[in-house]
């Protein structure tokens, strides 16, 4: 490059985790061309062909020629040097897909042959190429294989059809998707309509979302976006998939559970759909962490189908006890904490907490949540006071700090050092208070106990009271990443338009905000040293799948003679209400023992532990017997 005279382009990439990151780019490719949305898919069958090297830009031409013939495309992949283009053309294989295969493979085969080059090249033979690979190597060494196959595995029981006595390629019977394949009619709960479209493979065009005809409103083509290319199989794969790390059962995977999804919606497993119990027993030890959601090279999101799962099963079978008090906590939270002496007296009494216990099905092991306090109640909210409108010009540096249902009545200290820091910083904060009304919840309780329509209407309140400090371009700033997040994730899928986008856009966790005021010159915040503090951070789920956990590690920095470690955890395994029930007690255990609450038991008692995630905090406090803290707690310590 130097001698190119670009000395300057060279990137210099010491660190492991750098040359890891640019390694996945390489290994991520191929799957993220498979994450086209529509029906038609780039589908594996000639993708192994070489030819000689001073070939291979005549037979790309000429393939090429082919897949236009057909009215279609390659995706290109890999590595040209050796000759071999790791090519797949898109095609529909539910309707005329095998068809194309068979004469789009043949004329390949037929090129190939002409340059002399080789039908399976690289990754070696099998169902689809078995009988196109046998002109290679000629009727003789075919029979030998044949032999040999005989002689070591007489009764044909070792891996039949993949070497010899291959079937045809276009044998449905081994099609995932055959021309019989059809989708159950649905109603999904969420809006699927983005991915309910049709893509022109020449051209790359998608028609309007919701025009493709799907029987499922959009919801099995983002269930078929799963390819099995395994990816979740891995353990160096960030979040995902913590059921898989401690089962490893492909039930327990995103995979697995994708495929089951795939063969109920159509209609494989019987009529119920997705309240059926195959349903539920696939999805049961699923966090709903979203790994898969950034992890996934389709970005499967597991977690968003588990909640349409959940809304299925409740209508068709309905609520447990248990499945109210998770959804309704919003609702009596303000009344369990304007009582909270006799509501945490409850744990004091062994023989009544047992007996409550048992009623829920909760863990034993497991200590209620307690309450403490209402923070939205008692602090000062004089900047809410006067509700904004859009006319009304920004006459200083504002901000409105979203306090969820959990850092109100459980963890007050949290919100309080919030606004402090915020303050600190120069800005006017604005405080969720309702003047009166029922306090405001992103509905994420309702979600997952699966009473979505609570759920909606929960959000639409919250969509309701944020918009006019959205419109007067004020940042929504919120601490719990769980309940932040869904107005970034969930919100933009219940259909509430251009309303919904606008938040996503002015929704900010702590730290991103202070990030993001920081990038652009906005923030003023003094922090006196802290010298030879020790910070161990453990990111929450959604951080990770969001990509919002740097911004955690960098504010962290910001305090003089902090030294920060991110715990190289995945799911704490708490996830909400999952470790409080009984039957999931022990999964959950088990995902904290895999790094976290080892690396936690490790560190010494003058270090601290930031976590943002109510649940994550309780996990460690439980298995460790430490208390973590949110970062916005450390920040306001360390203020000037």
């Amino acid at each position: 490059m130097s001698d190119l005279g670009l000395p300057g382009s060279v990137v210099n990439m010491p660190e492991a985790a750098e040359q890891k990151a640019l390694w996945n780019v390489r290994k991520a490719g191929l799957n993220i061309m498979m994450s086209m949305k529509g029906d038609g898919k780039p589908v594996s069958f000639i993708e192994d062909c070489a030819v000689p090297l001073e070939h291979l830009a005549e037979y790309t031409a000429k393939l090429t020629e082919v897949f236009n013939r057909y009215g279609t495309e390659g995706t290109w992949y890999a590595h040209a040097g050796v000759g071999t283009l790791h090519v797949r053309p898109i095609l529909d294989m539910r309707r005329d897909g095998a068809q194309k295969m068979r004469e789009i493979a043949e004329l390949a085969s037929a090129l190939v042959r002409e340059y002399k080059g080789a039908y399976s090249g690289e990754h070696g033979d099998g169902i689809c190429r078995g009988e196109w690979v046998a002109w290679q190597f000629g009727e003789i060494i075919n029979d030998a294989f044949r032999e040999v196959k005989q002689l070591f595995d007489p009764q044909n029981l070792l891996n039949p059809g993949k070497i010899v006595d291959t079937p045809k390629m276009d044998d449905e019977r081994y099609f995932r998707f055959p021309s019989t394949y059809q989708r159950i009619p649905m109603t999904p709960v969420f809006d699927w309509s983005s991915w309910n479209v049709k893509r022109d493979p020449l051209t790359g065009e998608q028609t309007p979302p919701g025009s493709a005809g799907d029987t499922t409103h959009g919801l099995a083509m983002a269930v078929e976006m799963c390819n099995n290319n395994g990816h979740c199989r891995k353990f160096d794969a960030g979040t995902m998939c913590p059921s898989y790390r401690i089962t490893k059962e492909e039930q327990h995977l995103t995979r697995g559970r994708a495929n089951t999804l795939r063969q109920v919606l159509s209609g494989q497993l019987g009529d119920e759909g997705l309240a059926s119990d195959e349903v539920k027993e696939a999805l049961d030890l699923c966090v709903s962490c979203k790994g898969c959601k950034r992890d996934c090279p389709t970005g499967v999101d597991m977690a968003k189908f588990k909640i349409e799962a959940r809304a299925a099963r409740v209508r068709a079978k309905g609520l447990t006890l248990r499945d109210r008090m998770v959804g309704e906590m919003p609702r009596y939270a303000p009344w369990a904490s304007r009582f909270s002496g006799l509501v945490n007296g409850i744990e004091r009494a062994p023989w009544l907490a047992k007996r409550i216990k048992q009623a829920l099905k909760l863990a034993p092991q497991r200590a209620l949540p307690a309450f403490n306090g209402n923070f939205l109640a008692t602090a000062d909210s004089s900047a809410t006071a006067e509700r904004p409108t859009a006319e009304r010009p920004i006459a200083e540096k504002e901000v409105l700090l979203f306090v969820d249902t959990f850092n109100n009545y459980m963890e007050g200290d949290n919100a309080s050092a919030a606004k402090r820091v915020l303050e600190a910083a120069g800005y006017r904060v604005h405080l969720n208070v309702t003047q009166g009304q029922r306090p405001l919840c992103c509905g994420r309780t309702y979600l997952s106990s699966g009473q979505f329509e609570k759920a909606k209407a929960e959000a639409q309140r919250t969509l309701d009271f944020l918009m006019p400090f959205v419109e007067r371009g004020v940042a929504v700033v919120g601490l719990e990443p769980s309940c932040l997040l869904s107005m970034r994730d969930e919100f933009l899928q219940y259909g509430f338009g251009e309303q919904a986008q606008a938040l996503s856009e002015a929704a900010y966790l702590f730290e991103e905000f202070l990030l993001h005021a920081h990038s652009t010159g906005e923030l003023s915040l003094t922090l006196k040293p802290m010298e030879g503090r020790r910070v161990m951070l453990h990111g929450h789920c959604h951080q990770k799948a969001f990509d919002a956990l740097r911004p955690v590690e960098q504010v962290l920095n910001w305090i003089p003679g902090v030294s920060v470690e991110t715990i190289e955890s995945s799911c704490c395994g708490m996830a909400g209400s999952f470790g409080y029930e009984a039957e999931h007690y022990e999964a959950s255990m088990k995902m904290a023992e895999l790094t976290l609450l080892p690396a936690v038991r490790s560190a010494n008692k003058e270090a601290v532990l930031v976590a943002d995630g109510t649940s994550c905090r309780h996990q460690i406090q439980d298995g460790s017997g430490r208390e973590a803290i949110h970062v916005a707690r450390l920040l306001a310590q360390a203020l000037a």
